[in-house]
């Protein structure tokens, strides 16, 4: 067993020294959004404002996306990731001098997280494509697993370094912390080597930008088991974006603020403890079985979460749904990147993440006014549905939200089996080919230690 354990670890190796890096990039960047996130805050006390912090971060990735998804495939990922990295993290900078200056403004912070997305869109597909090069196929679970494990331990971390960075150095401080964390990654980009992509008739064919810009969006369609996965995969993220919108304002008719807190602390220990059991489990030889079991009781769980006006029953629902969502992501990603060729998985996985992008805030726009221009006036204790449904589920305030909950579990439990009777989704993994794994020929080779770059 430990010669085994072992013998991952060095297959992974050049992974893990990638990884390591970004997580503490992230955590860096986390811990930043945070602390402008209260500044703003304070600065304003408007919601809609607070809110448009995190629209300016994710607009422009959707934008530009289809964009920089040719660009990443024809540039080196390695050097994409490296730059990206560094010119995103000069609008934290210029936050920065703005704040020592006392001249800070809330528009800056839009214009900067505009700036800061712009090269996330090159980072990010630039990182999913690379992941396929840098370890053999078998181990793309756990590595897609140590990614939600990446997002889990930020979302733990950082509200608390942030509260605690804010009191000792002060919001200069939070960015100087930041930029070290950058130059910790980009350092660690530094000492691999990614092997190189091989050419290949799909990914040379002369073209003219525009259909380069669109060829990932092609690629999807004339792969309808890839696209109806990429739509799946967006449908939960949906899920995730309205279940965020409603968990706040549900919670605090139970609890005070500071309770809310650790409530919500514990849905991102749920969203760890997920990647960590993905990356340790590996994930089942069908990955598409993981992600229909995993919605179908995702949609049990959100039932239950509205079924009763207990605080209990909801933080543990949606701790359960919070704990399914990385085996949801890797699963997915792994099934793309053993069928995506890695010459266009940057364009591919633009469009990807330009689509998962926009499920997420389509979650906040639609089912936070649902909730409290619709249902919860019908749950009131006047309300329409009172004497039927109510005497079921409880009336009053949060009960309309409860409802809402139950429409979308019962929706996701439909839409799931909607899904499983779509043969070119389920058969996916048998009707496409994998793609060759470059990585596993170069693991067979002599080369196979971590190289310094020359």
């Amino acid at each position: 067993m430990e010669k085994t354990r072992l013998t991952i670890l060095r297959e992974m190796q050049l992974f893990i020294i990638v990884w390591v890096g970004q997580l503490i990039a992230l955590i860096g960047s986390s811990t930043t959004a945070f602390a402008l996130d209260i500044w703003v805050y304070d600065r304003t006390g408007s919601v809609t404002q607070f809110a448009l912090v995190s629209l300016f971060s994710t607009l422009p990735l959707i934008l530009v996306s289809p964009i920089a998804g040719p660009l990443v495939d024809r540039w080196d990922r390695r050097k994409t990731m490296i730059i990206a990295d560094t010119l995103a993290c000069l609008g934290t900078i210029a936050i920065g001098v703005l704040f020592v200056m006392g001249r800070l403004e809330v528009w800056h912070i839009y214009l900067a997280n505009t700036f800061t997305a712009v090269f996330m869109a090159f980072h990010t597909p630039a990182y999913t494509a690379s992941t396929v090069l840098l370890l053999p196929k078998q181990h793309l679970n756990r590595a897609n697993g140590m990614m939600s494990l990446m997002f889990g331990i930020s979302l733990i971390i950082a509200p608390t370094l942030g509260g605690i960075l804010l009191s000792i150095v002060h919001f200069q401080g939070i960015v100087l912390f930041h930029v070290i964390s950058v130059l910790i990654a980009v350092v660690s980009l530094t000492l691999v080597r990614f092997p190189k992509v091989s050419n290949s008739d799909i990914a040379t064919a002369k073209s003219s930008f525009l259909s380069e810009a669109t060829y990932g969006f092609t690629y999807l369609t004339t792969r309808p088991g890839l696209l109806g996965l990429v739509l799946f995969s967006a449908s939960s993220l949906y899920l995730v974006g309205g279940i965020n919108v409603i968990t706040i304002p549900l919670v605090l008719n139970f609890v005070s603020v500071s309770v809310l807190g650790t409530i919500m602390s514990l849905f991102g220990i749920a969203i760890l403890l997920g990647g960590l059991l993905v990356s340790i489990w590996g994930g089942l030889e069908r990955n598409i079985y993981a992600i229909y079991g995993c919605m179908l009781l995702n949609g049990v769980f959100i039932i239950a979460a509205g079924l009763q006006p207990s605080l209990v029953i909801f933080t543990v629902s949606i701790f359960l749904f919070s704990l399914t969502q990385p085996i949801v992501s890797s699963s997915t990603q792994a099934v793309m990147q053993n069928k995506v060729e890695p010459n266009v998985q940057g364009r591919v996985f633009a469009i990807k993440g330009a689509i998962e992008a926009a499920a997420l805030p389509l979650g906040y726009i639609t089912i936070g006014p649902l909730a409290e221009k619709v249902f919860e006036p019908l749950m009131a204790t006047d309300g329409s549905l009172a004497g039927s449904i109510g005497s079921i589920i409880g009336i009053g305030s949060g009960r309309g939200m409860g409802l809402l909950l139950i429409i979308m579990g019962v929706l996701t439990i439909l839409g799931t089996s909607i899904a499983y009777l779509y043969p070119r989704l389920r058969f996916v993994e048998d009707e496409l080919p994998n793609v060759n794994n470059a990585v596993a020929i170069a693991a067979s080779s002599k080369n196979d230690v971590v190289p310094l770059v020359s």
